[in-house]
């Protein structure tokens, strides 16, 4: 599983199970390795907001799909929340 380099977002580091969904899937690597850093960003922000567990399992599932179809950013996001200074009172 440690012979993929995978590249973290520009605020985001990637988390384990993003690894694990991202390794699992070779092909989806090198598409995952060529996106900006803001892109990675914006997909670990998507996948890791979400509360239930159910729900990243789906969004660690259709992240790799998207991938796969050459998708450079999740669907219908208003971008990560991070990087908006007034959206910074919503996280700690």
């Amino acid at each position: 599983m440690d012979k993929f380099t995978i590249s973290d977002g520009i605020l985001h580091t990637v988390p384990d199970d993003i690894k694990m969904a991202l390794t699992s899937h070779p092909a989806v690597v090198p598409h995952w390795n060529k996106l900006t850093p803001i892109q990675r960003n914006e997909w670990i922000c998507w996948v890791t907001l979400v509360k239930k567990a159910e729900t990243r399992a789906e969004h660690l599932q259709r992240m790799v799909e998207d991938l796969s179809d050459g998708k450079r950013k999740p669907c219908c996001w208003p971008g990560c929340p991070h990087r908006r200074p007034n959206a910074q009172k919503w996280f700690k």
